[in-house]
């Protein structure tokens, strides 16, 4: 069956920019100016104050793929490295090829896709009033969607739940963190205007996932039967 990996990196909006109600509803819950800057910081987090700036994937069995990121440099050009495609689009855009690339394949694997990824890329979609072209929220247990956080986590069963960069370190992995970007980073790279930047960012935490994935398919699941 054909397999295919997919990421997405977010940008929020400042806080100044939400509607009063918006930045009632978070400062209702905070005390002190640190608070607010942790809050500032987490507006990535939520599809309702933030935007998606890239989403990319990969056929693990292939080693082929494509970023789709948000640009406002029209110097930018489609270019591909190392079998993936980057192809710079709006917001709309990405999620326009997204949907038509992910019909194409039977299964999907994602980091924590089903609590962050696959919902911010739903509400998204809304926003824009586009439709779905696959379930990408089947049941939790399926083989249709294998979350590895999930799976690595037994399901919740295991007490501490570790992010993508640990489980690289443990099994050996290169973590894309340890090029000296995270998540947090993305932000301000998007402000000053290094889109091909969190393109290629998010193009390595797909290669850490392919590479995740299949240490957990040869090494840690007991059947390989979709």
């Amino acid at each position: 069956m054909s397999r295919i990996i997919f990421d997405i990196e977010t940008v929020g909006k400042d806080f100044r920019e939400l509607s009063p109600e918006v930045q009632d509803s978070f400062l209702k819950w905070i005390d002190s100016k640190e608070e607010l800057k942790g809050i500032e910081m987490s507006l990535s987090f939520y599809p309702q104050t933030a935007e998606i700036v890239a989403i990319g994937l990969i056929n693990p069995d292939t080693k082929r793929g494509a970023v789709y990121f948000q640009s406002d440099n029209d110097a930018i050009l489609p270019i591909e490295e190392n079998g993936i495609s980057y192809k710079p689009l709006t917001e709309k855009g990405i999620l326009i090829d997204f949907w038509d690339t992910i019909s194409k394949y039977d299964v999907i694997v994602t980091f924590n896709g089903r609590a962050f990824d696959c919902p911010f890329i739903l509400t998204r979609t809304a926003v824009h009033q586009l439709k779905p072209t696959k379930d990408i929220l089947p049941n939790r247990y399926s083989n249709q969607h294998i979350d590895l956080f999930d799976q690595l986590s037994l399901f919740g069963a295991q007490r501490k739940k570790f992010n993508l960069d640990i489980w690289c370190r443990t099994l050996g992995i290169k973590s894309p963190k340890s090029e000296g970007v995270t998540g947090y980073d993305v932000k301000r790279l998007f402000k000053e205007g290094k889109f091909l930047e969190i393109a290629k960012y998010c193009a390595g935490d797909l290669w850490a996932t392919r590479e995740l994935f299949l240490k957990w398919e040869t090494h840690m699941r007991f059947s390989k039967g979709y």
